[in-house]
């Protein structure tokens, strides 16, 4: 590839399928030596590398790494220095001195492409998280913007794993392992480690991202369901290798470590694994696919329920950040009050609208925006949402929810907020309003449909009058 040309990707991009799986690819055939990782000579004179995405001695079941055959090792680089201009609004330690707790109702509008030519790493911004990537336990929340594709330079997240979600606009990325295209519907994992490059096919670009310290996604345990359901293995796809062997002159390496950037050049692109095996790789997946439950009789199912990815704790069901999705579905509860029910929870949630609108908001957020609903905050349906809901009746009938899939991010730390989020003009100040219209519906009547439950009530217990 020329200097500062943006590859092309195919139309027809190959991928290889399957979550987890221990892969193979060779842009060259014969590139991957047989029966042993690192022999003296590799074929066609590549070198031999692996990363590793768990210690060597993780257990067999949750061991991760690949061994990547490339024209030159990554270690051939000038040393790192600190990045001029430093980032400012990148976090990956929380504490006092550079975000706030703050348990109020958060919401935001859509965040502005910006005017300056803005790349995807610059275009990073963090909205909140907890914990630290130096004590490998936490995560942060980011949205980013971007006009202007990556020139010459890649970037590479030694704190943790990213979980982009873009909102408008693809992604083409290029990875050491190969190349994905990742459109608005669709998410990508980006693993801790490897180097990517983001270009802009469509011009500006808006999405949201997910970074966890100290742990890697996974599936969700099905239980109950059975074998099959939510996000099928075979539906995550893992890029085919690809390389570039052309000179690089001045080439930038982006490191984030420790929530800080720094860089260092090198003559060659970071993207020339000629082949490699292994299962840490990254991924994309699309949510169209995705097979949600629902309940078929009565109440709302809680949203655990369309989880597609999860990092894990080491208590047993408790999450440090489950991925989460509200896709087109149908609701067919009898006499239930069918949107998200009024809720506080010990669990942080943060959400976002990927496109349509969300079933327990009439107006206000906004495919863009995001809102944050910290742990214990009280939060649910809008005024308009459940007069509305209330005024179909018991039974309205079977509904399809179409043409929307909001998502969210939620996690058993408690985020803490920084302060640009809190001082952004985009952030609601009204948001609160749109529960202020809740009024008491408390009457000391039952309604037809429980007055015979009351009678039937009383009758058992021998009294009909009222203790109060």
């Amino acid at each position: 590839m020329e200097p500062n040309k943006c590859p092309q990707f195919p139309a027809d991009l190959e991928y290889q399928s399957g979550f987890g799986n221990h892969l193979s690819s060779e842009a060259i055939a014969g590139a991957l030596p047989p029966g042993q990782n690192s022999p003296l000579l590799c074929p066609y004179g590549l070198y031999a590398e692996q990363i590793s995405g768990t210690a060597f001695t993780a257990p067999r079941k949750l061991n991760l790494r690949s061994w990547l055959y490339r024209i030159k090792p990554s270690v051939t680089h000038e040393p790192f220095k600190p990045r001029v201009p430093s980032h400012e609004k990148l976090v990956s330690e929380f504490n006092q001195s550079n975000s706030s707790a703050n348990p109020t109702q958060l919401r935001w509008k859509p965040v502005e492409i910006p005017e300056l030519p803005t790349d995807f790493i610059d275009g990073l911004q963090t909205v909140c998280g907890a914990g630290s990537s130096y004590l490998r336990h936490g995560y942060a929340i980011h949205m980013y913007t971007a006009n202007k594709s990556m020139d010459d330079c890649a970037f590479c997240n030694a704190d943790g794993d990213f979980l982009i979600v873009p909102q408008k606009g693809r992604l083409w990325i290029t990875t050491e392992c190969g190349r994905l295209q990742v459109s608005p519907g669709e998410i990508v994992v980006l693993p801790q480690g490897f180097r990517f490059a983001v270009n802009l096919p469509d011009g500006p670009s808006r999405g949201y991202v997910a970074e966890i310290f100290g742990t890697h996604f996974q599936l969700p345990d099905l239980g109950p369901i059975g074998a099959n359901g939510l996000a099928a293995p075979r539906d995550f796809l893992v890029p085919t290798a690809w390389f570039e062997e052309s000179s690089r002159p001045g080439y930038t390496i982006v490191q984030k470590f420790g929530g800080e950037l720094f860089t260092a050049k090198q003559d060659f692109s970071p993207f020339n694994v000629v082949a490699w095996h292994g299962n840490y790789a990254p991924f994309k997946y699309d949510l169209s696919k995705f097979c949600p439950y629902n309940t078929v009789l009565v109440d709302h199912s809680d949203p655990s329920i369309n989880t597609v990815l999860t990092a894990p704790t080491d208590k047993p069901g408790v999450a440090l950040l489950d991925f989460v999705i509200f896709p087109p579905r149908w609701l067919v509860a009898e006499h239930t009050f069918r949107p998200p029910y009024y809720h506080r929870n010990c669990m942080s949630e943060f959400m976002g609208l990927i496109y349509g609108g969300y079933e327990a908001k009439a107006d206000g957020f906004l495919p863009g925006g995001a809102s944050l609903h910290n742990c214990m905050t009280p939060h649910g349906p809008d005024t308009k949402t459940y007069e509305a809901t209330i005024a179909r009746g018991n039974e309205p009938g079977p509904q399809r929810i179409a043409e929307t899939m909001a998502f969210m991010f939620e996690s058993c730390l408690i985020p803490r907020v920084c302060q640009w989020a809190l001082e952004s003009p985009l952030k609601d100040d009204d948001y609160y309003q749109c529960w202020i219209g809740l009024k008491s519906h408390f009457t000391r009547e039952a309604t037809n449909g429980q007055l015979s439950d009351v009678r039937n009530c009383h009758d058992e217990s021998g009294t009909g009058g009222h203790r109060g």
